[in-house]
């Protein structure tokens, strides 16, 4: 058995910071919970990003939000990203029960239950603030990059951007892209060819099948008006909380390209309006991505590497970011190793595959002689995990074998009449929650193109004839195909009467006539 004193002694010094922390458990030694060993959590260095992982049914969602709790206790506003749909409970007070009783009596911690200030957001608008932005503010290279173009494609994509920004053409939705991009190819190819140089109509097509496979999965609700502005995410409540906002994404989980598309410009736009802070006391929004494979799973090489720069870079604007995935497998390796704080549940263990990826995962945890890590990772407990994390020298702490503390809210969903409650005091839902339909590059380049059928239709020669006059009655009667007949047998029976009454009929006399 290790020595306790020793191990005691070790924890305290490797968890103590300067600066405001918060204790999110206890560490484990021997199956026995130690008091006095308390894990803390420094927020300083909550912008060194994260990573929760472990199998279904460990508890790593409710350490997801046990942790948002206490950022939003420490005024941290916090996003969550809700898969599944099982975090919208944080907004209601939790209720106590028997296990959570014996659990913070090991932990020698209260337990108060309490609801989290918190803001419903969805991409849809459906029982939440509305979250849209236009594909101007995509821009052309994270567009191009999303839809997988190469640099050629990229190019004219760049091009048309150029081509509505001269012409003062808003794209706010799909639509007004589509429609640019068949002006682009057919109409308005010489006009284009004229300012900008020649374009390839292979190219153009291949944008266009391109944006249709992001419509078919949905990408129309999301491009549009009113932009969402990243600001009303870092917001803090009359109480001095950190307000949580919950955006619910439980439609997007067959939708990988749509998740991922908005995540890149969520991130895109946050690192775009923060300024540079570096370490803050305190960071400025923590983001957690519950089941966060569906960023990385059909993402292309260049959008990968977009993510990647973007999450190395947003840490120095005051923002963390923590990925809650299954198997830490799922996150890319340039990814993982951004990642400061690093909680894993228990692994399951049925395969030589399962096993291989215990393996590894251990072999990425700091080295410690009071636990053998590749076998406890899958004797974890549910709400236990291995904990460890950088401290403000960016030296990683011990890893401890923990009992986390539990949620302090419902650890279950809102009701229909909760979340209706929530949405009608909402301030944002009223901001953003009504349909707008400006004029944009889709009305302007219809009506430049009714002026050029109506302009071209002008200038066609004038026939002399301009009016077709109405027929008489004799041309009526002459035209009618009986009449035409009549006249036809009445006409040669004439001639041929006239031609025998000269001698030269041709026929024999003697045979009758039709009168």
């Amino acid at each position: 058995m290790a020595d306790k004193n020793i191990f005691i002694e070790e924890i305290k010094k490797g968890y103590t910071f300067k600066g405001e922390s918060v204790q999110i458990g206890a560490a484990i030694l021997d199956g026995e919970v130690i008091k006095e060993a308390g894990i803390f959590l420094p927020l300083r260095t909550m912008n060194r990003h994260g990573l929760i992982a472990g199998a279904t049914g460990t508890g790593k969602t409710k350490t997801l939000q046990t942790i948002s709790e206490f950022l939003s206790d420490a005024s941290v506003p916090v996003l969550l990203m809700d898969i599944k749909g099982d975090l919208s409970g944080i907004a209601a007070q939790g209720t106590i029960n028997d296990k959570l009783t014996e659990r913070y009596q090991r932990l020698n911690l209260p337990y108060t239950p309490m609801a989290f200030p918190s803001e419903l957001l969805s991409l849809t608008g459906k029982d939440g603030v509305r979250i849209r932005a236009t594909v101007s503010e995509f821009g052309p290279v994270l567009l191009s990059k999303i839809l997988g173009l190469n640099d050629t494609q990229g190019g004219i994509v760049s091009l048309i951007f150029k081509y509505c920004d001269d012409n003062k053409m808003p794209l706010l939705n799909l639509a007004d892209f589509i429609k640019v991009v068949q002006y682009v190819g057919n109409e308005g190819k010489a006009e284009i060819e004229k300012l900008y140089g020649k374009i390839s109509t292979t190219s153009t097509g291949t944008i266009l099948r391109k944006v249709i496979e992001l419509q078919q999965q949905g990408a129309d609700i999301f491009f549009g008006e009113k932009s969402f502005e990243v600001e009303d995410l870092m917001r803090i409540s009359d109480d001095g909380r950190g307000i949580i906002s919950i955006l619910r994404v439980t439609d997007l989980q067959d939708r990988p390209k749509l998740f991922s598309t908005f995540m890149l410009q969520m991130l895109a736009e946050l690192y775009a309006i923060c300024p540079e802070e570096g370490d803050l006391d305190k960071p400025k929004l923590v983001m957690f991505i519950d089941e966060a494979h569906l960023i990385f799973q059909e993402a292309s090489p260049e959008l990968l590497q977009q993510i990647e720069t973007i999450i190395k870079l947003i840490r120095s604007k005051g923002v963390g970011i923590f990925f809650c995935t299954q198997n830490p497998m799922d996150i890319p390796a340039a990814v993982l190793g951004q990642l400061g704080l690093k909680i894993q549940h228990a692994l399951r263990a049925f395969t030589a595959a399962d096993r291989k990826v215990i393996k590894q995962t251990a072999d990425n945890y700091p080295e410690t002689s009071f636990y053998k890590t590749e076998d406890l990772i899958t004797e974890l407990g549910i709400g236990e995990a291995l904990v460890t994390m950088l401290n403000e020298k960016g030296i990683p702490t011990p890893l401890a074998h923990t009992m986390l503390c539990s949620p302090r809210s419902r650890m279950d969903i809102l009701t229909d009449e909760e979340i209706s409650s929530i949405n009608a005091k909402s301030k944002l839902v009223a901001k953003y929650n009504q349909e707008i339909d400006s004029y944009s590059a889709y009305e302007i380049l219809s009506a430049k193109l009714e002026i050029a059928a109506q302009k071209q239709e002008d200038e066609k020669p004038v026939s002399k004839k301009t009016e077709k006059e109405e027929p008489s009655t004799f041309e009526t009667i002459a035209n009618n195909s009986v009449v035409k007949s009549i006249a036809r047998t009445a006409g040669n029976t004439i001639v041929r009467s006239l031609l025998g009454a000269l001698g030269i009929g041709g026929r024999s006399t003697k045979k009758s006539s039709w009168f």
